[in-house]
């Protein structure tokens, strides 16, 4: 077992750092990923408070409903790092029910997300309603946007999972998909507090 950890270990690519080239780049991903969402974030910020007409958003944000919706998020990154320990620890059990139970909690806060947009538009909250519409739906759909796009990736490491084609010596890819997930979740506390706690 030590020995194949070894040559798992030899086949990765080092840079100066001793860090993998592919937690480097997928890093340096993320830090383009931050500026991203910043200009998001700046965009809403700018333009809070500044719309002429209605709905506005104290009278239509769901604070409770939110809460929870983040909180189940959050325990998707607690998820993922359980899925983590399993895949180095060379459980395929234990892989297939976290990556299964981030999988379930990621597509739950989506379909909140997906509730609330719904809901939005019966109150006449839409893109073109005024600017809180235009920066809202941008900024969060962009978010749900990334959400889905780490459920497919934790989708596909749990069919590997389940092909028992996931073992500890391919702990990095799990990893790498954590990082990614982790700044999902990251992301969407900056926003919860920005947009539903601070109005």
């Amino acid at each position: 077992m030590a020995q194949a950890v070894a040559l798992a270990h030899d086949d990765h690519h080092y840079t100066s750092t001793g860090l993998s080239t592919w937690k480097v780049g997928f890093w340096t991903f993320i830090g383009s990923e931050c500026l991203f969402f910043a200009t998001l974030i700046a965009t809403y910020m700018v333009y809070k408070g500044r719309s002429v007409t209605g709905p506005y958003p104290h009278e239509i944000l769901d604070i409770p409903l939110t809460t929870i919706s983040t909180f189940v998020l959050l325990m998707s990154s607690l998820a993922m790092v359980l899925a983590l320990d399993g895949v180095r620890r060379g459980s395929r059990k234990l892989a297939l029910l976290w990556l299964g139970a981030v999988i379930l909690l990621g597509s739950t806060f989506v379909g909140f997300q997906v509730y609330e947009f719904s809901h939005f538009v019966h109150q006449g909250l839409t893109l073109q309603s005024n600017v809180f519409g235009s920066s809202f739906y941008v900024l969060t759909g962009f978010h749900g946007a990334h959400v889905t796009v780490g459920i497919i990736w934790m989708l596909t490491l749990w069919i590997l999972a389940f092909r028992n084609r996931l073992p500890a010596t391919d702990a990095l890819k799990v990893e790498v998909a954590g990082l990614y997930w982790h700044f999902v979740d990251i992301v969407w506390i900056v926003i919860f507090t920005l947009v539903y706690l601070i109005q």
